[in-house]
């Protein structure tokens, strides 16, 4: 599992004319190909009536799954330039439809390159992105006497407290990086000097927004 990477939120769409043509992007986070493909199949029945419906997307770790078909388009001018989008904002678990109806006037190669490869950058944008980061759960349990100090000092550190259990003694239930694993336990053993119990408990993705990874 990887400790952290890209991908975009669950879905979303934008659209914009070029030379009276409207190119409709849409966007949707997928974790297999199944999911893709019917998603492509999803907006190709929804536009049927379009002109093209050109496709691209990557799946798993290490881009293992990744495809690009230009639905009618010159050979490499659509879904090759969506796909290349992706791969410029290291993007995982996407795919993206460019949906277009032609207005009349022809763009060429590398106008159509162009208003593909925009649309997707713009599609994406709307969507928004997210960094999924690998935590670790893990469970602090001290006595009462404690209670303010360890609060007070995982707020302070800026560790993420997912919920604090009030019983015969407070459970502090922490998502920690899961490359500061060891630094936080050696952490909490300081400060309560040796006063507290630590279980390790699952591993789980948190999603932060971030700004858009601007293509080169």
């Amino acid at each position: 599992m990887l400790d952290h990477y890209y991908t975009v939120k669950s879905t979303g769409a934008d659209e914009i004319v070029i030379q009276k043509s409207r190119f409709i992007g849409h966007v949707r986070r997928v974790e297999t190909e199944e999911a893709a493909i019917a998603f492509i199949q999803e907006i190709k029945k929804k536009h049927s009536s379009a002109t093209h419906n050109c496709s691209a997307y990557l799946i798993g770790e290490q881009n293992l799954i990744q495809k690009a078909h230009d639905d009618g388009e010159p050979t490499g001018t659509a879904g090759v330039p969506i796909l290349e989008v992706l791969k410029k904002r290291e993007l995982k678990d996407t795919a993206i439809v460019v949906t277009r109806y032609f207005g009349g006037v022809k763009l060429g190669a590398g106008g159509l390159i162009r208003a593909y490869s925009s649309t997707t950058s713009q599609a994406i944008r709307t969507t928004g992105i997210v960094e999924r980061r690998r935590m670790q759960v893990i469970d602090v349990t001290v006595s009462y006497p404690l209670l303010g100090k360890v609060e007070n000092e995982l707020r302070h550190a800026n560790y993420i407290i997912e919920k604090i259990d009030y019983l015969e003694q407070v459970t502090f239930t922490v998502l920690v990086a899961i490359n500061q694993v060891a630094h936080f336990q050696t952490w909490i053993t300081n400060i309560t000097n040796d006063q507290a119990i630590q279980k390790i408990l699952t591993e789980k993705y948190i999603e932060v927004p971030v700004q858009e990874k601007e293509a080169d």
